[in-house]
């Protein structure tokens, strides 16, 4: 994923989470209804989240220090960390908490035209904030399905930016279904059950956001086919077997390799050196997110290959 694209995302969903937040809650304010409260911590919670991603995407760009070494990148994958705690704590414990109240203490709700009128236009500024998350998604998730593209992104904001944006058109939909039956039946416990569902909704969007950070912030290789083209790469000239090879992104455009390799014959100590290089060189233009390259020659020994695991093992292991 690019930045900038990623920036863009995160711009467009800040944008119109402020305007609709202060709707609903106005429209709170005017109908007393707990769906819109919902909607409105909601959005003040998704608010906020953009603003986290953003200051994570300027704290990643600091330089390496020698605390920090590999650099600030991972930074990136702490903060969206942090924006699915704010989702399932903030958005889905409130709306939980709001629906149980409004079920146990029923009230009817005052005007609720006006709850109604800007939840349409609420979900039509989503629908604009949602739309730019895909369009910069497609530029860079290729073939992949969406739950693949969730899954296997290494740059968290748009994953973050698509399933808050996804899961604030299905609480809209929520809270005007909400609205809509208390106000058509008079019955206002559907008001409280609207609220519900959008607890719920939250809840499974914010399990999937930690579930996926924590594995990045963990550390996660390289996806198949970036490892396949550095395996690929590291095979030619006289370097002749990979044995050994381990990837990590130390940031989501950042990629670290190391690799153990064997050379055909006897070469020389400035030909195993020369063959480092260009063989760093190849890895490079197949894969440009691999920044740091270690390359450790070695002599393969037959003897040895029954303790390499399957994923180390490369094409020329045959």
């Amino acid at each position: 994923m690019s930045t900038s694209g990623g920036t863009r995302a995160i711009v467009a969903a800040l944008g119109a989470n402020l305007g609709i937040a202060v709707s609903k809650f106005v429209a709170f304010l005017v109908t007393g209804s707990a769906s819109m409260l919902a909607e409105s911590v909601h959005s003040v919670a998704d608010s906020g989240n953009q603003a986290l991603l953003l200051v994570g995407n300027r704290v990643a760009r600091r330089e390496a220090t020698q605390t920090h070494p590999f650099g600030y990148g991972r930074i990136r994958y702490f903060y969206a960390f942090v924006v699915a705690l704010v989702i399932f704590s903030l958005g889905s414990l409130f709306a939980l908490y709001e629906g149980v109240q409004k079920l146990r203490h029923p009230h009817d709700l005052d005007t609720p035209i006006v709850a109604v009128v800007v939840l349409v236009v609420a979900m039509g500024l989503e629908g604009y904030s949602f739309r730019t998350a895909v369009v910069e998604s497609n530029a860079v998730r290729g073939g992949a399905s969406w739950p693949a593209f969730i899954r296997r992104a290494k740059a968290p904001e748009l994953p973050v930016v698509l399933l808050e944006d996804f899961g604030a058109l299905l609480g809209l939909l929520l809270a005007l279904l909400g609205v809509g039956l208390s106000w058509l039946t008079g019955a206002p416990a559907w008001d409280g059950i609207g609220t519900l569902g959008i607890g719920i909704l939250l809840g499974l969007i914010a399990v999937v956001l930690i579930v996926e950070t924590k594995s990045l912030l963990i550390g996660e290789g390289a996806n198949p086919d970036a490892e396949a083209a550095i395996r690929a790469a590291l095979v030619a000239g006289q370097v002749d077997r990979l044995i050994h090879l381990r990837t990590l992104h130390i940031g989501p455009e950042e990629l670290l390799v190391a690799a153990k390799i064997s050379f055909a014959g006897t070469p020389t100590l400035p030909e195993v050196a020369a063959e480092i290089d260009a063989a760093e060189r190849r890895i490079r233009v197949a894969v440009p997110a691999a920044e740091m390259i270690y390359l450790e020659p070695d002599l393969y020994r037959a003897e040895l290959a029954g303790q390499l695991t399957p994923e180390s093992r490369g094409a020329g292991d045959a």
